[in-house]
């Protein structure tokens, strides 16, 4: 389970004065999402959707608020008062980076996470990507560990559940973008995480693709249901339909900063036809939500 208490995430920016001022991309958001949900985040550009999602991946650090997965910290909040600052330095002085890596609060959950840019390693094949991600994940794993030939296999296994079966020894520049995104997916899954955080995953494709790849998503996620242990899907979107088709629950950000504006459960049973009138009243329901958003602010703007 993972739970988010209050969290903000303030930057000190430099205007175009050259002045320093302060931007709050989240503010006091509190959120609990329930093992092998698929959850998307959706909301206006810049409302704090992705920082939210790195924040709860341990990629940035929390200004206030915590996030626990499982009932562990996953990263704790940075200091924020000179009194803070001193505490958290004492804490720390006596020990080197790579032992802080170690011991203090960090990322150490079973997370992967797929970006909008695919981020696979250009100069490796499509399964040499994939080995690379289990590599990582097995180094730290003692007696666990793969052996080469059986790492080698696991890796050939999930780029064919991926639909990648025939691709294995491609680049990803030999790929299109809906292939490259398989790829990313590919290598998520394969180091059997519990969660999978994504951010605008399916947005650089066209839409016959990103609809095909939302279906393999699913596909993908139901075999681990299957198989009693359901992967946790957490999803950025700008995109209403695909929220609306993939979500047990969709959360609507407000515009900056980001709170939440709205928390609307999608309880259609899966397999979901995209024409479904009760998908699309739902549809219309969060439409409208956005429209609103706009009006105000365009009021606001006069």
């Amino acid at each position: 389970m993972i739970e988010a208490k209050s969290i903000g995430k303030f930057f000190s920016v430099v205007n175009e004065k050259g002045m320093a001022e302060g931007l709050t991309a989240v503010l006091n958001v509190s959120l609990t999402i329930p093992d092998g949900k698929i959850v998307s985040l959706l909301g206006p550009s810049g409302c704090g959707k992705s920082t939210f999602l790195e924040i709860l991946g341990g990629l940035q650090a929390p200004t206030d608020g915590t996030i626990h997965i499982d009932g562990k910290l996953v990263l704790e909040p940075l200091p924020a008062t000179r009194k803070e600052q001193i505490a958290y330095r004492r804490r720390y002085r006596f020990i080197s980076p790579l032992a802080n890596g170690v011991f203090r609060d960090r990322p150490k959950h079973d997370i992967a996470m797929i970006f909008q840019d695919y981020a696979v390693f250009p100069w490796m094949t499509a399964v040499q990507n994939v080995e690379f991600a289990l590599k990582l994940r097995n180094a730290g794993r003692g007696a666990e560990r793969l052996q080469r030939a059986a790492l080698t296999e696991k890796a050939h296994a999930y780029l064919r559940k991926a639909g990648l079966g025939g691709f294995a020894n491609k680049y990803p520049s030999q790929l299109s973008g809906g292939m490259r995104q398989r790829l990313a997916l590919a290598r998520a899954l394969s180091v059997e995480p519990k969660i999978i955080l994504m951010d605008e995953p399916f947005a650089a494709v066209d839409a016959l693709t990103r609809e095909k790849l939302q279906d393999e998503l699913l596909r993908l996620w139901a075999e681990t249901a299957a198989g009693g242990s359901p992967i946790t899907i957490v999803l950025v979107t700008h995109d209403v339909h695909e929220a609306v088709y993939l979500s047990d629950e969709i959360i609507v950000f407000s515009p900056s900063p980001g709170t939440i504006r709205n928390r609307i459960p999608v309880e259609i049973k899966r397999p979901r036809a995209r024409t479904d009138p009760a998908l699309i009243e739902i549809e219309e329901r969060v439409f409208a939500l956005f429209q609103y958003d706009i009006n105000q602010e365009a009021w606001y703007s006069i």
